[in-house]
């Protein structure tokens, strides 16, 4: 019987590691249910216009804002670590959306609609095996100032689309910034004032009501001022685009949108999108964690994020990941668990089943208010300060990225960057760090010369730190920055001391190389110490026969210890070799 039990306790504990709400709900109460309910009422109550807006945005009818505000958001509240994350719609992947798949299909097509819902089976497909494999550390390819200078390019993009709806111009669909505001200044005179005056006052409203209340729905106080005051007025009438007909009821669970040759030619969007909606989602979700104390898990966020893109993908949703704003005002209202992700998604449901018929005379000008406001924290104009200050290689990286995303389009723009930080990891893993070091004053301490001007140096000892792994791409560079440090030596160097602390791996060209090394210096009468060696690198020497050709005694804990046994014996280096011995 007791076995019984212990299997039952084991299969309770492997439940609670794959889906993490069954923890939550094993020891939930009155005081984490009443934050929950006021996040996730706040949260719902946001997300509906900003559904709306992000579908448009992504060239999509507003209604499937909604429908990828309900299934996504009840599968992650399931398999989610992060207890604040708010998932749905956002304004870069909608941005995305449109891009990537308005290369194959007229936007807001009944065939753009099936691939952009297509887009998210892929998107949760491709994260969720990411998660499965354990292969969250492909996002590292994107590095902060890659996805900082997309963004901002990304910003200025999704402001310049929304310029038509704002002003009510018909400028010709263009991710192309220049030439949106070259057109734009041409038909300057052709602007609607109406329009223009609902856009604008949203704009100014939504920020001047974040600014006295950053949790108060201020993009639902413009929807509905914005709709009433258009049907009370007829303003649909004196050329103020309106949203229209909004379908009522849940979304359908339909599997039309599937098709092989579909998936293939939408490939390189759904590896990007799977990689950029991750990185925003898991940025977030980990600043909100490290404030409350807990860790998420990188690996189950994957997991959870891919199967809230699948689970909707079959409900018309497209792509979705964690928001920004959204898990700011989440956080901020309360959210104890991802029950208040639930609570939203009933909000976003009841919606759709009742409220759709008022949302008639919303004008379009308000959710493209809604996007520009909330994309202008995208720019980030301080990390290029930031950077300027402190890393002008960094700067360049991010400038071209946006130089690229601005000028090329957004899945070249993001590809450009991905290859820019490939290339300079690579060039900088071949060219490492190294130098020479110094003895400090009394101390048993050596150090970097080039840094400790006072630092000492003997003529007749090289102390040399080499600060990467050694292997295949860096080994010249090693070979080639030691031979030319024991060049400034001269003919009274004797000692070479190799301080390998940093190097925590090698491989047979690093081997072979340290090798090459020792019979170079058996040649010219100068002996090799290695010092600092950790245990794996050690064993590596030994077997390959290094240590065994150089002797036990050369190996030591530390570079002082290699210095002290040097000049316990000055002569010992005359005594063991003489030019003539080569073997090694």
């Amino acid at each position: 019987m007791s076995a019984f039990f212990t299997q039952v306790e084991k299969l309770k504990t492997h439940i609670k590691k794959v889906v993490p709400i069954a923890d939550t709900l094993g020891s939930y109460n009155k005081n984490l249910l009443k934050g929950d309910l006021n996040a996730g009422v706040t949260v719902g109550i946001m997300l509906i216009p900003q559904g709306m807006a992000y579908a448009i945005l992504a060239g999509l009818p507003p209604v499937y804002g909604l429908y990828a505000s309900i299934i996504p958001l009840v599968i992650y509240a399931l398999f989610g670590t992060s207890r604040q994350l708010a998932v749905g719609p956002v304004a870069m992947v909608s941005l995305l959306v449109v891009a990537g798949v308005g290369e194959f299909a007229e936007v807001g097509s009944a065939r753009f609609i099936q691939l952009a819902i297509l887009t998210a089976l892929g998107v949760g497909l491709v994260q969720f095996l990411m998660g499965l494999f354990r292969m969250g550390f492909l996002v590292n390819f994107l590095s902060h100032p890659v996805l900082s200078g997309f963004t901002s390019a990304a910003a200025l993009i999704i402001g310049a689309s929304q310029i038509k709806n704002l002003t009510g111009l018909d400028l010709p669909r263009t991710n192309q910034v220049q030439e949106i505001a070259i057109e734009t200044f041409r038909r300057f005179t052709e602007i609607e004032p109406i329009t223009a005056a609902i856009g604008i006052g949203s704009i100014a409203a939504i920020v001047l009501i974040r600014k006295w209340k950053r949790t108060f729905p201020s993009a639902l106080v413009v929807v509905v001022v914005g709709t009433v005051i258009t049907a009370l007025f007829g303003l649909n009438q004196h050329g103020v685009a309106i949203v229209g007909d909004i379908p009522t009821g849940l979304p359908e669970f339909s599997l039309e949108f599937l098709n092989l040759s579909d998936a293939r030619i939408l490939l390189p969007t759904v590896l990007i999108i799977s990689l950029v909606s991750y990185m925003e989602s898991i940025a977030v979700a980990k600043a909100i964690a490290n404030k409350h104390g807990y860790k998420v898990d990188a690996n189950k966020e994957l997991i959870a994020l891919g199967a809230a893109n699948i689970g909707g993908s079959f409900f018309q949703a497209f792509p979705t990941t964690g928001g920004f704003s959204r898990t700011a005002v989440n956080d901020q209202s309360g959210a104890n668990t991802t029950i208040a992700s639930i609570i939203s998604a009933v909000i976003i449901a009841l919606t759709v089943l009742f409220l759709t018929p008022l949302f008639y005379y919303l004008p379009s000008a308000v959710l493209a208010a809604i996007i520009m406001v909330a994309v202008a924290g995208l720019f980030d104009s301080s990390e290029m300060k930031h950077l300027w200050k402190t890393d002008k290689r960094d700067l360049a990286m991010l400038l071209v990225t946006f130089v690229a995303t601005l000028a090329l389009g957004i899945e070249e723009g993001i590809a450009i960057g991905v290859l820019l930080s490939l290339i300079l990891v690579i060039y900088s893993s071949t060219k490492p760090h190294s130098t020479e070091l110094g003895h400090l004053g009394e101390t048993q301490n050596y150090r970097n010369i080039h840094r400790y001007t006072e630092a000492v140096v003997e003529d007749d000892i090289l102390i040399y730190r080499f600060d990467s792994s050694l292997y295949f791409a860096n080994a010249e560079n090693f070979q080639d920055t030691l031979y030319a440090n024991m060049d400034r030596h001269g003919d009274d160097l004797k000692l070479v001391i190799l301080d390998a602390s940093a190097i925590n791996s090698i491989d047979s060209t690093g081997k072979h190389v340290l090798m090459e090394v020792v019979k170079d210096l058996k040649e010219k009468g100068v002996e090799l110490f290695i010092a600092g060696a950790i245990g794996p690198v050690r064993d590596k020497l030994k077997t390959c026969g290094l240590q065994e050709a150089m002797g036990d005694d050369h190996f030591f804990f530390d570079v002082s210890d290699a210095v002290s046994y040097y000049k316990e014996v000055p002569n010992r280096i005359a005594k063991r070799y003489s030019p003539t011995q080569t073997n090694v």
